[in-house]
């Protein structure tokens, strides 16, 4: 094996779980998150020379994963979906991710859902965010406020709804 191929398949081990939780969150599918990021990972081994000066490899692969799901459903629009397309995910194939959480996320806006993905899942700041997805900081903490403001009604008790309301 050669030194190229040792560093990708190091950086493969070490960032496959965040970057599928992340694409997770944003699209929500257990099976097309991970179709995304098996392309996005072949992609990046495709460009390693490319990839692996890349000041944020994790961010990338998720971007080209994300891209990559945006491609298809272009391509897909016109189709008709599934009855259960949208249907929770059983506890096996959610990518550790609580069935309630994920359907929180799911109700969010796209962008909203890439900054949070990016944020929790690959640990991200403000401005590596910002420039991974070629907004201002300021917008990504607008977004961020917002999606965690949405996500902390959606996940709170139904007993502590009845109170607040």
């Amino acid at each position: 094996m050669s030194q190229e191929q040792r560093e990708f398949a190091e950086f493969f081990e070490s960032s496959w779980d965040a970057c599928l939780r992340a694409v997770l969150a944003v699209v929500g599918s257990p099976q097309q998150a991970e179709d995304q990021v098996a392309e996005a990972f072949a992609r990046a081994w495709r460009a390693w020379r490319k990839v692996s000066r890349h000041p944020a490899r994790r961010a990338w692969v998720v971007r080209t994963a994300l891209n990559t799901g945006t491609t298809w459903w272009r391509r897909h629009a016109r189709e008709l979906p599934l009855a259960d397309y949208d249907a929770v995910v059983s506890g096996d194939q959610d990518g550790g991710l609580d069935a309630a959480v994920l359907v929180a996320l799911r109700s969010l806006p796209p962008r909203q859902r890439e900054v949070v993905a990016l944020r929790v899942f690959l640990d991200m700041d403000t401005d590596e965010i910002a420039a991974q997805l070629g907004i201002a900081p300021a917008t990504v903490r607008v977004h961020l406020a917002r999606a965690t403001a949405a996500l902390r009604q959606a996940l709170r008790p139904a007993s502590t709804q009845e109170v607040g309301q």
